[in-house]
């Protein structure tokens, strides 16, 4: 599994406009402030969120810490997905949210 940086993601955000990151924090979580391109799902609906997504796209996987955002990356590419994970999570980020 691939690890991103917040620092490697926010570069990678600016320069790749097929890039998807996906915030799997709670809503509440969420409601602080999320990375600005980020969609939204938690990391209970993801499971039935991935049909709705591209396998063609590569997805950076976001949490608070870490943690949550390694199972989310673990399980979109058991299920034939390229996903990589953010270290050091939204703790970490230390550019804009909306």
């Amino acid at each position: 599994m691939k690890d991103y940086s917040t620092h490697e993601v926010h570069e990678l955000i600016q320069e790749d406009n097929e890039l998807v990151v996906i915030d799997v924090r709670e809503h509440e979580e969420v409601s602080t402030g999320k990375i600005p391109t980020a969609v939204h799902i938690p990391l209970d609906e993801l499971p039935d969120a991935i049909s709705h997504l591209d396998k063609e796209k590569q997805y950076i996987m976001v949490c608070l810490s870490g943690a949550r955002s390694t199972r989310a990356t673990e399980f979109m590419n058991a299920s034939g997905f390229k996903a990589c994970n953010m270290t050091g999570g939204m703790l970490g980020w230390k550019f804009a949210v909306n």
